[in-house]
């Protein structure tokens, strides 16, 4: 029963881009799919390969992680290290038997609510699709 799963998504939030976008969407009152958990991180270039795994042990059936634009990160290279992660993440998940499309990398700028709540509201529809998962199967 696909259509009755409601995944559980964990983003991880660059504080000073992704994570101002998500308060300030927030206090705007748009909505967007409440199957999303906020981990606060002060740059996207610090989510480790660790937490996305641990995440989905955790029961997530999702990860996010948003950052700021490229030249726009407030420690000049973070999240160009996010990307570098981001690549070895998707591989890694391979070899746990998650699929790739469980984790979406995208890059939002502060003012761009309406941008956050799409990625949200794509990501949840995303995971949907995919259905609910065994970690390590």
């Amino acid at each position: 029963m696909k259509n009755l799963f409601e995944p559980k998504i964990i983003a991880f939030l660059c504080n000073w881009c992704s994570y101002e976008c998500a308060d300030s969407a927030g206090k705007a009152q748009k909505e967007y799919p409440s199957n999303l958990s906020i981990i606060r991180v002060m740059c996207s270039g610090r989510v480790d390969p660790q937490f996305v795994l641990e995440a989905f042990e955790d029961g997530a059936s999702g990860v996010l992680i948003l950052g700021c634009k490229p030249r726009e990160c407030h420690y000049k290279e973070g999240n160009f290290n996010t990307l570098k992660r981001y690549i070895l993440i998707k591989k890694v998940l391979q070899q746990f038997g998650i699929e790739q499309e469980r984790v979406m990398l995208e890059w939002v700028s502060a003012s761009e609510e309406d941008k956050f709540v799409r990625i949200v509201s794509e990501m949840v529809q995303r995971v949907k699709k995919l259905g609910s998962m065994v970690y390590g199967k």
